[in-house]
């Protein structure tokens, strides 16, 4: 079992580290910096692998996915993802309804033995970019959203720990802006959206657990698409947020598309699997059936509406 990781990144704890290098059957490779983490997934593709493993936090799952689509056609040609939640936020983790905090032989022994789903991805592209793909598996989200991730430092994360997505929002609150957005739906006509946030998922949860996208189905070939209206009670809205589901209140514009396109005014800073990305207009695109997840005994591909 291959398992990569970033000692750079602050994620995966020392004690975790060394915990799993006594594991017998795991080769662990410390990769100093996302390009190291995306061409070591890739190699291992390439090379054969069957599975490989991300060891830290939804930034680290990002590039060993990224890394894993550089090989194969399909997901049946490409190696299965694992993943160890060593993270903050673990928020793909809560998705695969996998342990968070199994020690690193109980996680890879569940890992070897865990069922593979094949899972859609998201594929994000912006203007003056379009010669690079880059790939989202858990959420992507913009406008307030993005303003968080602006504060949300490593020391922050490394200071409150699941905590810090807390204090990031608190942060934010006084430079809560108003987008003038346009949103293309499946390649239609722009509808127009005075918005304050906009949460385009593949998976269901964001910021450490909060369910922003609770219907959310990794494996139907959509992406849900939740849009937070400007002058929203935004104190009402996360009650709701907490408590589960938000997607039919009157402040909420909910869709289920192949393809979105937005653009906006002023530029709405895009995080891509909670790495802050772009405020120039994008375009996401769902990839299905794109890899193979390793998935928890409870994980359920569709969630019922309430």
């Amino acid at each position: 079992m291959l398992v990569l990781y970033n000692s750079n990144a602050g994620s995966a704890a020392q004690a975790d580290v060394d915990a799993l290098r006594t594991v017998p059957g795991v080769e662990l490779v410390d990769c100093q910096d996302p390009d190291d983490t995306i061409d070591a997934a890739a190699e291992a593709a390439h090379g054969g692998a069957d599975l490989v493993v991300a060891a830290g936090g939804d930034g680290t799952v990002h590039l060993v996915a990224n890394g894993l689509m550089r090989a194969g056609t399909k997901a049946d040609t490409r190696p299965a993802l694992g993943v160890l939640p060593l993270g903050t936020g673990n928020d793909l983790a809560r998705t695969l309804a996998l342990p968070l905090k199994a020690t690193p032989i109980e996680a890879t022994d569940a890992l070897r033995r865990a069922e593979r789903r094949c899972f859609d991805l998201i594929r994000v592209s912006h203007e003056g970019d379009d010669d690079q793909t880059d790939y989202a598996i858990n959420v992507c989200a913009g406008g307030f959203s993005g303003a968080v991730d602006e504060v949300l430092t490593s020391e922050l994360k490394q200071t409150w720990g699941p905590l810090a997505y807390l204090v990031g929002a608190v942060k934010a609150m006084p430079d809560l802006d108003e987008y003038d957005t346009r949103f293309a739906w499946d390649g239609g006509p722009a509808e127009r959206i005075a918005a304050y946030n906009v949460v385009v998922a593949n998976a269901r949860t964001a910021g450490g657990g909060k369910p922003v996208a609770p219907r959310a189905n990794p494996e139907d070939g959509l992406l849900d698409i939740v849009v937070v209206r400007a002058q929203a009670d935004i104190g009402r809205l996360t009650a709701r947020v907490l408590a589960g589901d938000y997607l039919d209140d009157e402040d909420i514009v909910f869709n289920r598309v192949s393809e979105l396109h937005i653009e906006s005014t002023p530029g709405m800073w895009f995080n891509v699997d909670g790495e802050l990305r772009t405020n120039v207009p994008v375009t996401f695109k769902a990839v299905p059936q794109a890899l193979r997840v390793c998935v928890g005994p409870s994980y359920a591909a569709e969630v019922p509406a309430p």
